[in-house]
């Protein structure tokens, strides 16, 4: 089981380290630049503007209560079931239920942490479509954002700590609570990097989904193209 997750961690990982460079590429030389008055945007981004303190909150409720974190945390569910993770929880429902409350926990945690820690360091957690055409520049697009954040007033992008240490604080915490019989700080850390490629995929998700299922309508007014 550990052989078959390690070769779908390093095909995925080998097919971001094609995506990324390519990502990197599109993005504009001073993605941080404010867009002037009357001037076109390039492509995949619009002007911004910092949500408020009450759309972040939405978007944290929608991201722990949301259909998508359900959706994810039955998928992965079903997927632990199918590889017997861990083998003393069976299976059955009872077996499926564990699971499934499981991977809902560490979504919670690793989504409570990147908030937090996004309003700490003045980072928009919310997720921005791009406005470029093509699956290929959209999917590098989700990709990136996977990894960045929006910052400032202008809204440029920087790496963002939070998206990066928070599955590992949801897999972490899993470790040291209803784990801490069989894996450890190591075993942590490996799930983390699942955890990681989880986030990703949310993004694609994102990218990609009808607007209507992981989209609130937004005034004409509002710039950019949140969840």
């Amino acid at each position: 089981m550990k052989v078959r997750r390690t070769l779908a961690l390093l095909l995925i990982l080998a097919g971001l380290m094609v995506l990324l460079p390519a990502a990197w590429a599109e993005l504009p030389d001073d993605p941080g630049a404010s867009v002037s008055a009357g001037a076109a945007p390039p492509q995949g981004f619009l002007p911004y503007a910092r949500p408020t303190s009450a759309k972040r909150l939405r978007s944290y409720s929608s991201d722990m209560f949301g259909p998508y974190p359900f959706l994810a945390a039955a998928a992965t569910a079903g997927f632990d079931q199918a590889t017997r993770t861990p083998p003393e929880w069976n299976q059955g429902a009872a077996g499926y239920g564990k699971r499934f409350a499981s991977d809902f926990g560490i979504a919670a945690v690793s989504t409570s942490t990147r908030y937090a820690l996004a309003e700490v360091l003045k980072e928009d957690p919310l997720y921005y479509r791009c406005e470029c055409k093509g699956i290929f520049p959209r999917l590098s697009h989700a990709v990136v954002s996977s990894v960045t954040a929006r910052r400032g007033g202008d809204g440029h992008r920087v790496i963002s700590i939070p998206a990066l240490v928070a599955p590992y604080a949801g897999t972490m915490a899993a470790t040291y609570s209803w784990y801490q019989t069989r894996y450890n700080a190591a075993d942590g850390f490996r799930m983390g990097n699942y955890n990681l490629l989880v986030s990703v995929v949310g993004s694609m998700v994102r990218e990609f989904s009808p607007r209507s299922f992981f989209t609130r309508k937004r005034p004409s007014s509002d710039p950019g193209l949140q969840r």
